[in-house]
């Protein structure tokens, strides 16, 4: 897998924000995050279609993708942020101008229905992408420490990130002993399974998997770890990383169920591949971004995890 990474932010930098997913129902967020932006120094350019809704859709399929293609095409803009996900991406992947991207690398920062975007640019092109925090979500109130020195020790650093702290109280677990090292692919869980065989994943071998998910429940977790097995990307992955899964426990309490626990120790005990649990990232406050396409290192037996280049030029 052949990468490219953009350029570092400096401050007086242009970053541009589109929504090529679900708009903000709440459109304050927009102008709240372009005032934190430009409090640190940097110049923004909304999209012009922000703002504009087609049911669950930020505009329609057009108006989505000619924002993305804009921020690529114009030489002003160093970096693009997402203003949130929830879902449209994959509508947009077989229309995008990846040579237009390939020619003008830059940031792209979101999670959540972006992993659809991210995985596709990182096979197509080879851009290295951030799972970080997005305008309409994190960046237009105050974030927890942890999550904003990371961020922009992230964008704006060349230096390699190395190995990663993390906080205190929320340790990492070790599930399958042993270490790895390979490009770190991944995001969202059910985005991600939702490209299996479309052509716009990057190939399992010799990297190491991260995943985090939202509001699904064990059988539907279940659903997806089974397909990742039927499909041998365990087998083909060097490492597996996972980060939070928020809200994915049954909450009918008449239902008869697994727990998320049985389920990942049902699949994870036949992984053989080294597994860290409870990794910062994913729909949380406290969130270590993550850079998809670089080396990383895992090692879960130390309980380290280490970046073992930089995100950025």
């Amino acid at each position: 897998m052949k990468t490219q990474k953009p350029k570092k932010l400096k401050s007086g930098d242009v970053i541009g924000l589109i929504s090529p997913a679900s708009s903000p129902e709440d459109l304050s967020r927009v102008e709240k995050a372009v005032a934190y932006l430009e409090k640190l120094g940097y110049r923004v350019e909304v999209g012009k279609n922000v703002g504009k809704y087609y049911g669950y859709l930020a505009g329609n399929d057009e108006e989505r993708l000619q924002d993305f293609h804009d921020m690529f095409a114009n030489k002003k803009i160093k970096a693009v942020f997402c203003l949130r996900g929830g879902y449209g991406v994959p509508r947009l992947l077989s229309k995008i101008d990846y040579r237009l991207v390939k020619n003008n690398p830059k940031l792209l920062i979101g999670y959540s229905d972006i992993t659809a975007l991210q995985m596709a640019l990182l096979k197509k092109t080879g851009l290295i992408t951030i799972a970080g925090p997005m305008a309409a979500v994190e960046l237009y109130k105050e974030m927890p420490e942890y999550s904003e020195e990371n961020f922009w020790r992230l964008v704006t650093s060349s230096k390699k990130l190395g190995k990663i702290e993390i906080p205190k109280d929320q340790p990492l677990q070790s599930v399958t002993k042993g270490n790895a090292k390979g490009k770190i692919i991944g995001g969202n869980l059910a985005v991600f399974v939702g490209l299996m065989g479309t052509g716009y994943l990057p190939s399992f071998n010799d990297t190491i998997l991260f995943f985090e998910d939202i509001g699904e429940v064990p059988y539907r977790v279940d659903r997806f770890f089974s397909q990742l097995t039927l499909s041998k990307a365990f087998k083909k992955a060097n490492g597996l990383l996972l980060g939070q899964f928020t809200d994915c426990e049954e909450k009918d309490a008449e239902k008869r169920t697994l727990t998320l626990s049985n389920v990942f120790d049902d699949y994870l005990a036949k992984i053989k591949i080294p597994t860290i649990s409870n990794f910062p990232n994913g729909h949380v406050e406290i969130k270590m971004p993550i850079p998809y396409g670089i080396e990383a290192k895992v090692n879960s037996e130390k309980l380290t995890v280490e970046f073992l280049e930089s995100a950025v030029i």
